[in-house]
């Protein structure tokens, strides 16, 4: 059974975990002294992780949703998506937001059967905020997808 639960001040976040999904400590470092760290145990495992980041009045993004190797293709994902979604709601936030690499085409799509839309693109932002170039699925992560969520909309969860 997968637990969920919010990393307190005491614990080391799963850096290594953290950068499977953002090559960057930099980039990571700065957006957990921001915002709230979520991590999935099994056992005494953590299997994932993700982070809450407020950006603006009542808006949260969801960043950094990772799930270990090999817990992968189990739906961890999806409830991490879903925990994510339900603790914005709780917290009373009115949007939900995310961004994701163009190339990657597994997450795209488990964010749109978790009820996010596409809202935008932001072209060359990770040839821009980063030193070496990303692959995935064979092809070069260029661009920014932004998603969101209106919190206060019904979606069905398949």
């Amino acid at each position: 059974m997968t637990f969920i639960q919010s990393l307190s001040p005491q614990q080391s976040p799963p850096m290594e975990l953290l950068l499977s999904a953002d090559p960057s400590p930099a980039i990571i470092q700065d957006y957990l002294s921001r915002g709230q760290c979520y991590i999935a145990r099994q056992d005494q495992t953590i299997i994932g992780v993700y982070v809450l980041l407020p950006t603006r009045p009542k808006t949260v993004e969801l960043v950094n949703v990772a799930v270990a190797e090999s817990y992968q293709n189990q739906g961890i994902g999806k409830q991490l998506v879903q925990h994510a979604i339900q603790t914005a709601r709780e917290q009373q936030y009115d949007t939900i937001e995310l961004g994701t690499g163009n190339s990657s085409v597994s997450q795209l799509a488990l964010y749109q059967k978790c009820g996010f839309r596409i809202v935008g693109v932001d072209p060359d932002f990770f040839v821009r905020h980063y030193e070496e170039p990303i692959y995935e699925n064979g092809i070069q992560c260029r661009d920014m997808i932004r998603l969101m969520q209106d919190l206060h909309s019904v979606h069905r969860l398949e």
